[in-house]
This record gives C-alpha cells, sequence and structure tokens, in this order.
C-alpha cells in the first residue's frame, strides 16, 4: 500500500533529491539539521523531511551512515520536546 507521502517523495526529480542531500551534508551540527528541518518541512507542501530521508535511504542515495546521523538529530530533537512534556 502507497500513501500519498510515498508517492509525493517519489515523484521528487533526482535534483531535488540531490539539492536536499547536498543541504543536509553542508549541516555540520544537529542544530543546523533542525534548522533546515524547519525550514524544509514549512516549504515542503506537507511533506515531512523525515520521509524524504527514508526514500533516498530506500534508493541508496544515501549511505546508512549518513541517514542514522540525519535521524539520530530529528529524534533526539523529538525526545526532547517530548521530555518536556511530561514534566
Amino acid at each position: 500500500m502507497t500513501t500519498t507521502v510515498q508517492k509525493t517523495v517519489e515523484r521528487m526529480s533526482n535534483r531535488t533529491h540531490d539539492a536536499i542531500i547536498d543541504q543536509l551534508r553542508a549541516c555540520k551540527t544537529p542544530e543546523e539539521i533542525l534548522e533546515f528541518e524547519k525550514w524544509f518541512n514549512s516549504n515542503s507542501k506537507g511533506i515531512p523531511l523525515y520521509s524524504v530521508i527514508c526514500d533516498l535511504l530506500k534508493n541508496r542515495s544515501i549511505s546508512r551512515a549518513t541517514a542514522s546521523k540525519w535521524f539520530e538529530a530529528l529524534l533526539q530533537d523529538r525526545d526532547n520536546k517530548l521530555n518536556k512534556l511530561n514534566i
């Protein structure tokens, strides 16, 4: 079963994927990754950055190590936000 987000991500051009990869690789700190995520999610018409990263990983456009670095920053931020809500 394919969702609307998956179909939209799959329709992104290779140039778009390459630009996203370049932008994320330029991020040297988790804070920069989070800043890019914030910008991307507000400009991507409902496609979350994590879905794009999953697609890039699935298509072998990025390495597992690269994806894990990006996911770690995104997930740590979400964990921090959830922990603040549970206080």
